[in-house]
C-alpha cells in the first residue's frame, strides 16, 4: 500500500507542470507555427518534399495543441491572459495567433490542396484579425497606466504587420480555386497588403527612432526584431502572389507597375536588415557575451528566415528574375539550420520542465 501511495502522487504532479507551464504560455507561442509552416513551404518551392510534408503533419499537431493550450490558459488562468493581452509588449504576441492560422491555411492549399480547411483557415484568420487588431489598439490608445517609449515597443510590434499579410497571402492563394469569388477575395488581399505596408511605415519608424536615439542593452535586443525583416518577406510573398493572380482580377492591371515596384522596394528593405540584424546579434552574443539560452522568441527570428527564402523564390517566379533563384536555393538551408536548433531547444525546455525535479508547482 505504501509502495502504491508513493506512485500515485506522480501524475498529479506532472499535471501541475504542465498546469503551470499553460499559465505562464508565451501569446507569441503561435510564432512556432509560423516558423515551422513557412520553412515547410519554402522546402517544397525547392523540391524537398522530404522535409516539406513531415513539417506539414508537425505542424498541424502544433497548432492544435496550441489552439488545445490557449483555450485552456482563459479557462485557467484569464487574469493573467488578460494581463498579457493588454500589455504593451506581450500583448504583440497574439497577433501570431492569426499568422499561424494563415500559415496553416497556406499549407494545405500548398502541400494538399485541400481548399475547404483552408477556407475554414482563412475566415478563423479574419475574425481572429478583427478581434485582436481592434482590442489590442483601442487598449494601447486608451489605458492609463502605459510605459516609457523605450520599454513599451520593440520588433514584436511588427508581428501586426505580419498578421496583416498573412491574410493577404491566403487570400491570393485561395482566390486561385474559386473562380466566383477571385475578384472579391483578390481586391480583399490587395486591400490588406496596402494597409499591412502603411503599418509597417508607421512602426518602423518608431522602431528605428527607438533603436538610434535610446540605449540599447543586450536585454533589449531580443529575437522579435528579426520581425523587422520578417515582416517585408511576407509584404513581399503577398505582391508576388498578387503579381501572379493580375489575369483573374482585370482591376490589378492598372496597378501591375505600383504592384511589382513597391513589391521590389519590400523585398530591397528586407534584405538591408539582414546584415544589419547578424551585426547586431554578434554584438549581443559575441561582444557582449549575452548567453543563448531557449526561448519561445526565438521561433520570432526563425520566421523571417523561411519567408525570405519563400519570398525571394516566388518574386523570382512572379517577375521572371531568375538570377535571385540562387539565393533561396541557399538560404533554405540556413532557414532549416535556425528551426532545428530552436525546436532541439523547445523539445529540450519542454522534458526539462515537465519531468525536471527542481520545478517549481503551482501553489
Amino acid at each position: 500500500m505504501s509502495h502504491l501511495e508513493n506512485i500515485a502522487p506522480l501524475p498529479n504532479k506532472y499535471f501541475l507542470r504542465i498546469k503551470e507551464m499553460i499559465g505562464n504560455l508565451s501569446p507569441a507561442y503561435f510564432a512556432m507555427v509560423m516558423a515551422t509552416g513557412i520553412v515547410s513551404g519554402a522546402s517544397s518551392f525547392l523540391e524537398m518534399n522530404f522535409i516539406a510534408y513531415p513539417l506539414f503533419g508537425l505542424n498541424i499537431v502544433m497548432y492544435l495543441a496550441l489552439c488545445c493550450c490557449t483555450i485552456l490558459r482563459i479557462y485557467w488562468f484569464k487574469e493573467k491572459f488578460l494581463s498579457d493581452l493588454f500589455d504593451h509588449l506581450r500583448g504583440m504576441g497574439f497577433f501570431t495567433i492569426i499568422a499561424a492560422t494563415c500559415i496553416l491555411g497556406a499549407q494545405f492549399v500548398q502541400l494538399d490542396s485541400n481548399y475547404q480547411i483552408a477556407f475554414i483557415l482563412w475566415i478563423l484568420g479574419i475574425v481572429l484579425w478583427l478581434i485582436i487588431t481592434y482590442t489590442i489598439f483601442t487598449n494601447l490608445t486608451i489605458k492609463t497606466g502605459k510605459p516609457s517609449f523605450s520599454n513599451g515597443i520593440n520588433g514584436g510590434w511588427l508581428l501586426a504587420v505580419v498578421s496583416t499579410q498573412s491574410l493577404a497571402v491566403l487570400s491570393s492563394r485561395l482566390s486561385m480555386h474559386y473562380p466566383e469569388y477571385k475578384l472579391m477575395m483578390n481586391f480583399f488581399a490587395f486591400s490588406m497588403w496596402l494597409w499591412g505596408g502603411m503599418l509597417y511605415i508607421w512602426m518602423i519608424s518608431l522602431i528605428f527612432y527607438r533603436y538610434t536615439f535610446f540605449k540599447l542593452s543586450p536585454d533589449d535586443l531580443t529575437p522579435p526584431y528579426w520581425i523587422n525583416m520578417g515582416a517585408m518577406a511576407i509584404s513581399v510573398l503577398a505582391g508576388s502572389l498578387l503579381i501572379i493572380n493580375t489575369p483573374n482580377a482585370p482591376f490589378l492591371h492598372s496597378t501591375l507597375p505600383f504592384l511589382k515596384g513597391f513589391t521590389i522596394f519590400y523585398w530591397a528593405t528586407g534584405s538591408w536588415w539582414i546584415p544589419m540584424l547578424v551585426i547586431l546579434a554578434l554584438w549581443r552574443h559575441v561582444y557582449k557575451r549575452f548567453h543563448i539560452t531557449y526561448d519561445p522568441l526565438y521561433w520570432g527570428a526563425v520566421f523571417p528566415l523561411g519567408m525570405y527564402t519563400a519570398c525571394t523564390f516566388e518574386m523570382a517566379q512572379a517577375m521572371d528574375l531568375n538570377f535571385l533563384l540562387p539565393i533561396p536555393k541557399y538560404f533554405i538551408f540556413i532557414a532549416l539550420l535556425a528551426w532545428a536548433a530552436t525546436f532541439i531547444g523547445f523539445v529540450k525546455h519542454l522534458f526539462k520542465q515537465i519531468f525536471s525535479p527542481q520545478t517549481n508547482l503551482i501553489n
